[in-house]
C-alpha cells in the first residue's frame, strides 16, 4: 500500500483541533484551483456534494452560502451549510462547514515542471473525530491527485481496499492518541 503523506494534528489558540495535509500536485496552481472550486471537478473527489450558485461565481465572494449535501437529488437529508470566509483565487479558499472550517492555501512550485503545493487545514472541536477526518481527508486529497491525473477515484488504496483504509485508521489512532 502506498500511502501518501500523513496529517498532522495540533491544537489552535482557542483549543480547537487543526487537522493539516501538505501535499504537492505536479499540475498548475490553477488547475488544482479549479478542482476546489468548480463543481464539475468537485463532485469527482469531494466527500459531499456541494452546491453553490455557479452562475454568479458564489465561491469568489466571501460571505456566499454554500450546502453540502451526501449526493445530488431532493431524496437526501437536509444539507448542511457553510459560508465563505476568504477567497483569494487561485491561492486561498477558506469556508465554513457546519462548525468546522476548510482552509485550502495553494502555492505555485517547480517540480520537473509546473507543480502545485496545497496545505489543506480542517479546524474542529471533537478530539475524538480526528483519526476518522484524518482518514476521510487523507482519502479525499489521494482522490484529488487522481482526478487531477485523470485516473480514476475510486481505485485510490483507501478507497478500494477497505484493509489498507482499516490500516490507515489504526495508524491515525495511533499517532492522535
Amino acid at each position: 500500500m502506498n500511502i501518501r503523506d500523513l496529517g498532522t494534528l495540533t491544537r489552535s489558540a482557542d483549543g480547537r483541533r487543526v487537522l493539516t495535509f501538505v501535499r504537492t500536485y505536479p499540475h498548475p496552481r490553477e488547475k488544482v484551483w479549479r478542482a476546489l472550486t468548480e463543481a464539475g471537478h468537485l463532485r469527482g473527489w469531494f466527500a459531499q456534494y456541494l452546491d453553490y450558485d455557479e452562475s454568479l461565481l458564489e465561491f469568489s465572494k466571501e460571505g456566499a452560502v454554500l450546502e453540502f449535501r451526501p449526493g445530488p437529488g431532493d431524496e437526501q437529508p437536509p444539507a448542511e451549510t457553510g459560508r465563505v470566509l476568504r477567497c483569494t483565487p487561485p491561492s486561498l479558499l477558506e469556508y465554513t462547514w457546519g462548525e468546522e472550517i476548510l482552509r485550502w492555501e495553494l502555492e505555485s512550485a517547480e517540480v520537473d515542471g509546473p507543480a502545485c503545493v496545497l496545505t489543506f487545514s480542517n479546524t474542529f472541536t471533537d478530539p475524538a473525530f480526528a483519526p476518522f477526518n484524518a482518514l476521510g481527508w487523507h482519502s479525499g486529497l489521494d482522490r484529488l491527485a487522481a482526478v487531477l491525473d485523470g485516473e480514476d477515484p475510486s481505485a485510490v488504496p483507501v478507497e478500494a481496499d477497505d484493509q489498507a483504509a482499516s490500516e490507515l485508521l489504526a495508524r491515525y489512532e495511533k499517532e492522535f492518541a
